[in-house]
Formats: structure tokens, C-alpha cells, sequence
């Protein structure tokens, strides 16, 4: 990458660095929202880390949720599974990755019937932990000059 864009981008926060060098800090439930598109209906649940819950026909495992330090810009993440899971049909796989409680278009779950997105993370009995791994930067928008790549 081009010193000037990396600059650039550092100065805009978007690679994930943390700007002070905090680390990140790792929680033990992500909270999540959902919305049956059919209905209307919208409700928050808890997803804890490494266990799977059931939202309709769609099972949602959270293996990590993050949150940024409390000196640092304010952003949320939960690395997401989500499969659909029909009666007589084997599972099928919907969505994995991570997904950015402030940007919940950016990387978001494409579904007939449901949308589901983070909200937040919930603070486990004990202090949060730190994360050696920052969370990956919630991607800003390309300099005019830069198109995306396929």
C-alpha cells in the first residue's frame, strides 16, 4: 500500500489499529437483533460465545465478541455462524464473518425471511479480557481513485 494512503487510513482509524495501542476486550455474550421480515417483529437475544441459539429456522453461533477500550472510538463486533436449518433438509450455511454493531449493512445477513445484526456485547461476571488480535477495521469508503476489487 502507498505510504500516503496507509497515512491516510491510519489517520481515519480505519485499519483496526488501535490508535493508544489498547487492545481490544473480549466478552462472553454478543447481544444480537432480529427481524422477522414477514411480521414486522423485532426482538433483542443473547448469543453466548460457543453456544448455539435458535432465532426461527436459523441456528446463530457467536465464536468471538469484541468491544473496543473505552479511550477509543466506540465499536462492537461478534464473528458470527448462522445457518438455516429446515425440517428433512440438511443444514445450510448463511452466513460467516464478522459483523459490526455500527455498520450492520456492511456485512450483513442476506436472508429471504430474517435480518439479524450485533448491537452490542454483554459484560461477562468477570472483567473483560484483553484481546492479543484487535478486531478487524469496519471497512470506510475507497478513496475516489480506488475501485473494489471482485
Amino acid at each position: 500500500m502507498r505510504r500516503g494512503l496507509r497515512l491516510a487510513l491510519l489517520a481515519a482509524g480505519l485499519t483496526g489499529a488501535a490508535s493508544a495501542g489498547a487492545a481490544d476486550l473480549v466478552y462472553d455474550k454478543a447481544i444480537l437483533q432480529g427481524m422477522d421480515k414477514i411480521s414486522g417483529r423485532i426482538i433483542k437475544f443473547e448469543a453466548p460465545v460457543g453456544q448455539s441459539v435458535r432465532y426461527g429456522t436459523l441456528e446463530i453461533i457467536a465464536r468471538t465478541c469484541r468491544k473496543r477500550p473505552p479511550e477509543e472510538t466506540p465499536e462492537s463486533a461478534a464473528f458470527l455462524d448462522i445457518w438455516e436449518i429446515k425440517t428433512g433438509q440438511a443444514a445450510t450455511s448463511l452466513f460467516r464473518g464478522w459483523m459490526f454493531a455500527s455498520s450492520p449493512a456492511l456485512s450483513a445477513l442476506e436472508h429471504p425471511v430474517y435480518d439479524v445484526w450485533v448491537v452490542d456485547c454483554s459484560v461477562p461476571l468477570d472483567k473483560p479480557q484483553p484481546e492479543t488480535q484487535p478486531m478487524p477495521a469496519t471497512p470506510g469508503p475507497l478513496p475516489p481513485d480506488n475501485k473494489p476489487q471482485p
